[in-house]
């Protein structure tokens, strides 16, 4: 049975080998009738390829001559990395992976993916070296569990080399050490360490096992009980009562955070405000070490966030003060946020407080120099920051210290001027603060009074000579290091040359004469001070008596254009009166009129001055009542329709004006002339932000709708759901909402919708095609953050303008995406984009308002943009600081200068100041 069995299997077996010799047979006869379609095919195929070889070169080339042009462009060191990554060109990666990573801390992508790449090609044992030294620059620019898990086990691969184990040890722990605490990826590195210990050392290391897993429990990490499970299971003897406490304790740290880490889970990058929360909870808690891993899990994923390194930096440099930690990070800061004055500027100072070498000190002001700060003020300040550092480091006994701070006073002086001054337009230091300090140290270390007064010399001729404040500062300098002959020629110059305050230098000088001067001095000086002082009161008369005159031709015109209206309604009424029926009726049009032509534009953004032309205040300006686009006159019949259904029913909501309420009502205008039945499309538009009171919309005597109109709502909390209407399209135009204020009442009253300083999360968007869309933009906008907001910028007829603003989750976004955008090529039109910076509104004093022109601060002009990614100095440079500039005494602290907008009232006269003012601007002898 055996025997006839297998004979039925070898014969079995060699029809199947004869069925599948056939199906080869027929394949093979296949493949030849097909040959010549296959090869025909795979000449296209070759085709295709050359042609994206050769398109994929001819990027390569363009990306590394754009990198020869701008070496600091961050997205075209990113492309030229994966196209040739794409293209398999080994060496030309790794040349390019080594230049972007001298330049900018590479991210956990691309380290992994330059890791890996090494790490196959180098398996060789003296090539490893090569790696590690990778390895070691990788774990440097963030603190990344991936990197570390991907580097130990790289160590393993060279445990039989010597010193192979020890080394594998000593970069599992670093690992644990540096990534341990991590609550989520934690595990990963700890899991790996005992299953390597199991294998290599399981007999003989028992302790050391035991050691690791209790080192993990006493830490809160995700999953930890089946790690207790675990340890629990392979202990012989159970586990300890010390490590089951501190396993529980760790437990309960864990229930804490978990909350924190599951808010993080759930969250859109870059999770910031969440990252916050979870530090926020961590230095309550006063964990350095959990603090430490926080902060860096933080700054994994917002590394262009420079308020979190400068958080983190601050921590480390008040808190832990450990010297390689704290250097290192100011260095990964600064790498990561060049452009970030305060940053280098911190940095300066904890490398002088850990006793960094003085080249050391000065290669990274210079780096600083060059990393291209957004404003002029920001290279005064490290300038500022730098020499001091110098001048601590002065003997003033030797002259080797002495002459170099002394040149570097001289370069900062002419770096302002050549570099500063032609790249903004302005030195950022209007009130010479630096050559101050330098005169300062001339004359009270140096003794050197000579080069002092030449410094101050050329202080005041830069525009200085007129601020009271400044001579000041020079006269007591003068009286602590000089003599009473410069003060006195100080003081009497500050009298002819004072223009802010001059009766208080007169007082100054007198003061100064009382104590020191003979009487022919004093003769002198109250001649001097009687005279300027007449010549600034004869002055500030004409000023009053001009201002006035205005007020008065204001006041005159007022007057003419009151009476005009009134000559026009008497006419009208003389032309309507010939009926007695009709007499009745223009009465009540000339009340209608009054209620839309005066409380109307008194009630809204307008001028009540003027019945033809009522002004409405929007993003774009003031704008005049002009009709709007194919705005045609009703024909008789339309108004005569007009005013027998709508009129009368306003009119009958007017009789009883004290159904009106101005608090829960809005004002509704610029709607097309030509709407049909307002009154129901204004009930229809407002009826979901609640019950509706009246709707009232306004018309000529004639019948014919204005554009504009009232909502009264029967609650209040239905005003604010009204407002959000505003700039609805209605009919092709965007209709204006804005609360009902009585202008006489409120005369100051003004709606403003969006700011008018810097927004750092918004961008400002010009050159756009008039045929651009909200989605298109937002389309192209999504590509380059979380967009919250689009807003098309348009005329009052609904035309666009080409501007819009677009409103980014955060900062960081937004600066990327004028980075990526600026320039940018949308349907044929080259886009400009800037950090929203809208100017300031620009609206005439009326007569008599305690507002004035000096509050109004002017826009700053900057110079050409700078250079490169880390350059985001092509974002606008808001410079706030007053007109009248601010001198700083020698303790830093500001003399108080107060504003020339409050120096003087209305009508001209000084403000009179007290003696303890006068005390506060003078500095302590």
């Amino acid at each position: 049975m055996a025997a006839s069995s297998n004979a039925e299997q070898t014969q079995l077996q060699d029809m199947e080998e004869e069925d599948a010799g056939m199906e080869e047979r027929e394949m093979e006869s296949e493949e030849e009738e097909e040959g010549m379609g296959v090869e025909n095919s795979d000449e296209d195929e070759e085709d295709d390829s050359s042609e994206d070889e050769k398109e994929n070169e001819a990027e390569i080339q363009r990306l590394e001559e754009q990198l020869s042009i701008n070496a600091f462009d961050y997205n075209c060191h990113v492309d030229l990395i994966k196209l040739l990554k794409q293209e398999g060109e080994l060496f030309r990666l790794r040349k390019a992976r080594q230049k972007m990573s001298e330049l900018f801390p590479l991210t956990e992508e691309i380290w992994l993916d330059w890791l890996k790449d090494e790490s196959r090609l180098t398996e060789e044992e003296p090539n490893r070296e090569k790696v590690y030294e990778l390895f070691e620059r990788a774990v440097k620019d963030y603190i990344c569990p991936d990197i570390w898990l991907e580097y130990a086990q790289y160590s393993i691969g060279g445990m039989g080399s010597p010193g192979g184990i020890d080394r594998v040890r000593s970069i599992f722990e670093r690992a644990v050490t540096a990534v341990g605490l991590h609550m989520t990826k934690g595990q990963m590195v700890w899991e790996a360490i005992p299953s390597h210990e199991e294998q290599e050392m399981l007999n003989t290391q028992l302790e050391r096992i035991h050691t690791l897993f209790r080192r993990q429990l006493n830490i809160p990490l995700m999953d930890m009980e089946a790690t207790y499970a675990e340890y629990e299971e392979w202990s012989e003897h159970g586990v300890p009562e010390m490590v089951m406490r501190q396993y529980k304790n760790a437990l309960q740290q864990m229930e804490k955070c978990k909350p924190f880490e599951e808010a993080l889970l759930v969250a859109e990058p870059p999770k910031l405000a969440e990252y916050q929360a979870y530090i926020d909870f961590e230095l309550k808690e006063g964990d350095p070490a959990r603090i430490q891993i926080t902060f860096e899990r933080t700054l994994a994923e917002n590394c262009l966030v420079p308020d979190m390194w400068a958080k983190y930096t601050t921590y480390l440099d008040r808190q832990l003060k450990i010297k390689d930690l704290v250097l290192s990070t100011h260095e990964r800061a600064v790498r990561n946020c060049p452009w970030t004055m305060g940053l280098w500027k911190s940095y300066l100072l904890a490398l002088e407080r850990h006793g960094a070498d003085h080249q050391t000190v000065s290669d990274v002001f210079e780096k600083a120099l060059n990393a291209g700060f957004i404003q002029a003020t920001d290279y005064v300040e490290i300038w500022q920051a730098y020499l001091d550092y110098l001048r601590r480091r002065v003997d003033f006994k030797s002259s080797k210290e002495l002459e170099e701070l002394r040149a570097a006073f001289s370069r900062s002086l002419d770096y302002m001027k050549h570099d500063v001054e032609e790249r903004f337009g302005e030195s950022g230091d209007p009130s010479c603060i630096i050559m101050q300090i330098w005169a300062r140290i001339e004359a009270l270390h140096c003794k050197n009074m000579q080069k002092a007064r030449e410094l101050w010399d050329k202080i005041m001729t830069k525009g200085n000579a007129k601020y009271a404040n400044m001579w000041l500062e020079y006269y007591n300098l003068e009286r602590s290091c000089g003599d009473s002959t410069h003060c006195r020629k100080a003081l009497h110059r500050a009298v002819q040359c004072t223009s802010d305050y001059p009766e208080h230098v007169c007082e100054v000088l007198l003061t100064f004469e009382r104590v020191e001067g003979s009487l022919e001095d004093w003769d002198v000086a109250v001649q001097k001070t009687e005279t300027r002082l007449n010549r600034i009161n004869e002055q500030r008369a004409k000023a009053a008596e001009k201002e006035a005159n205005l007020a008065r031709h204001d006041e005159e015109r007022t007057e003419q254009r009151r009476k005009a209206k009134a000559e026009k309604k008497a006419q009208k009424k003389v032309q309507k009166g010939t009926r007695a029926g009709e007499k009745r009726k223009a009465e009540q049009d000339d009340y209608q009129d009054e209620w839309n032509e005066d409380a109307g534009p008194k009630r809204h953004r307008g001028n009540s001055d003027q019945t033809t032309d009522e002004y409405m205040e929007t993003e774009t300006g003031l704008f005049g009542k002009t009709a709007p686009p194919g705005y045609k006159p009703a024909p008789p019949a339309a108004k005569k329709t007009l005013q027998g259904a709508s009129a009368p029913s306003h009119r009958q909501n007017d009789d009883n004006p004290e159904l009106r309420n101005d608090n829960s009502s809005v004002f509704v205008s610029n709607l097309a002339y030509t709407l049909e039945e307002p009154e129901a499309k204004l009930r229809t538009l407002f009826e979901t932000c609640g019950p509706i009171k009246q709707v009232r919309p306004i018309f000529t005597n004639k019948g014919s709708f204005k554009g504009y109109g009232y909502v009264q709502f029967e609650s209040l909390v239905s005003v604010p759901e009204a407002l959000k209407l505003d700039r609805r399209d209605v009919e092709g135009r965007p209709m204006f909402v804005s609360p009902c204020v009585d202008k006489n009442r409120n005369p100051d009253f003004k709606v403003f919708k969006y700011n008018t300083i810097m927004e750092k999360h918004k961008i400002f968007i010009s050159g756009l095609p008039f045929s651009c869309t909200k989605e298109q933009l937002e389309e192209i906008c999504g590509n380059h953050g979380t967009v919250k907001d689009v807003r098309l910028v348009t005329y009052r007829s609904g035309k666009p303008k080409g501007l819009a603003y677009v409103e980014f989750a955060d900062e960081t976004q937004a600066s990327q995406a004028v980075l990526k955008m600026d320039g940018m090529d949308v349907e044929g039109n080259k886009i400009s984009v800037a950090i929203s910076n809208p100017p300031r509104r620009s609206v005439p004093d009326k007569p008599g308002s305690s507002r004035s022109t000096g509050d109004m601060m002017p826009r700053q002009v900057y110079g050409a943009r700078g250079k490169g990614r880390t350059q985001l100095s092509m974002l606008p440079r808001s410079l706030h600081r007053q007109n009248a500039p601010v001198g700083k005494v020698e303790n830093g602290t500001a003399a108080e200068q107060v504003p020339a907008s409050t120096a003087a009232n209305a009508a001209g006269e000084p403000k009179q100041l007290s003696n303890s003012d006068f005390a506060k601007m003078l500095l302590n002898k």
